[in-house]
């Protein structure tokens, strides 16, 4: 009803994906935002109004972030609705990875590979990654909390170790082995159907590789988001639900417990799959060791700052965490230029940035410097870590919380009550 949004007249109404035409019109504008994004758009004077996303450096980061949506939140389904701990995301998304490397990749003397098109290689990465999942399942729902943080965390290693093992799938252990392109091929003829890889012309206008790669990204975001919030709206959503609340009350009032971990633990590596098979294509060529632990606390960390348990949160968070390495290194370069000018404040920015060797600084812009002053290329780990402790510490619901924090103000402004 008109200025009562919040009133619901039947369970459907209040049970919808977006029940208020305020939540629905702004993802009405923001959807349209995220299609003229990849593009410079002139608007007064032939100034872009988005004119960043333009570039393609700052595109293919952006791409980057929607591959990083996809696993997080399949580690979303699995840790903040599901209640499990895992430290093996990275696993199953060298999993993925490798799955489509060795069905979409070509053959040769040392390398084995059968060639076939996106559309058989992309959904088998999910699959072989959902059926790891599933038989990893049975030891992992045996432990709890800290246990099973453990328990996952070996897979990493393990993953590290068949990498090794079989270097017909994995490649050199330094270099890796060339992934497929994002080419939609009918079967293996030569010219695809449909190349993300390479410039082209749509319609009445030219597009690069990253806007199509951006195009085809969002895409498949927008699906496997759609799916998980509708997970967590379905039976399995509220057994998980139940199960990450109180798991024994939940067997005792009926609920499989054993079952339902396993359900999450195959839709979690199915996401962690695609995902890792998309980076790996993104990519071009990645070594084995990039599917380590580091990457694992990465998605850990996108759940924490983001908000655990909740889509738009594992969406802030990605975008935060793999947008922020960027901003830092913008902020520093635009740092470093005014400490090397002559300004009235350079003297400020050359007392925190280190210039060179016997420079005073807290921050060097020397990458491969060790200890004081700290490198810039290790700020984003100090970054990650700080606000980890501080929203555990302040805000454990992240920035999710913030913003619940900020509506419920506004929404009792002026009453503080």
């Amino acid at each position: 009803m008109r200025g009562r949004p919040n009133l619901y007249t039947s369970y459907a109404s209040e049970s919808r994906l977006f029940p208020t035409r305020t939540q629905q019109l702004a993802i009405g504008i923001g959807f349209i935002l995220l299609l003229l994004m990849p593009f410079d758009l002139p608007v007064i004077d032939q100034v872009p109004l988005i004119r960043f996303l333009g570039d393609n450096a700052w595109l293919r980061v952006v791409n980057r972030m929607l591959i990083f949506c996809i696993a997080a939140l399949g580690l979303n389904i699995l840790s903040g609705l599901g209640g499990q701990v895992s430290l093996g995301h990275a696993f199953f998304m060298g999993v993925g990875a490798y799955t489509a490397v060795l069905v979409g990749a070509p053959s040769s003397s040392t390398l084995w590979g059968w060639g076939l098109p996106i559309w058989i290689w992309l959904p088998a990465s999910g699959v072989v990654a959902a059926l790891v999942g599933i038989l990893v399942a049975p030891a992992a729902v045996r432990v709890r909390g800290l246990y099973l943080a453990i328990t996952t965390l070996g897979l990493v290693f393990i993953g590290l170790h068949l990498s090794r093992i079989f270097p017909e799938i994995a490649g050199p252990g330094s270099l890796g082995r060339k992934w497929p392109k994002l080419e939609v091929r009918i079967w293996k003829e030569e010219e695809p159907f449909l190349d993300f890889s390479r410039d082209g012309h749509w319609f009445w206008f030219d597009i690069t590789d990253n806007q199509k790669t951006y195009y085809f990204l969002l895409a498949l975001l927008i699906i496997f988001a759609l799916w998980a919030a509708n997970l967590a709206r379905s039976r399995t959503g509220r057994a998980l639900a139940a199960i990450r609340d109180q798991d024994v009350a939940a067997e005792i009032m009926g609920v499989p417990e054993v079952k339902y971990k396993t359900i999450a633990f195959a839709i979690s590596s199915f996401y962690a799959g695609v995902a890792g098979a998309l980076l790996a294509s993104f990519a071009g060529q990645m070594p084995p060791e990039a599917w380590d632990l580091i990457l694992s606390v990465e998605f850990v960390a996108i759940l924490l700052i983001g908000g655990i348990g909740r889509i738009s949160g594992a969406l802030a968070g990605t975008f935060f965490v793999v947008l922020s390495p960027r901003f830092v290194e913008e902020i520093i370069e635009w740092m470093t230029e005014q400490a090397e000018g002559d300004g009235a404040f350079s003297g400020m920015w050359d007392f925190f940035i280190s210039l060179g060797h016997g420079d005073f600084g807290f921050i060097s812009i020397n990458e491969t410097a060790l200890g004081y002053p700290i490198p810039y290329s290790s700020l984003d780990e100090i970054i990650y870590g700080l606000l980890i402790v501080l929203f555990m510490l302040f805000e454990p619901l992240g920035l999710y919380g913030i913003w619940i924090n900020i509506r419920n103000y506004w929404k009792g402004w002026p009453f503080s009550y």
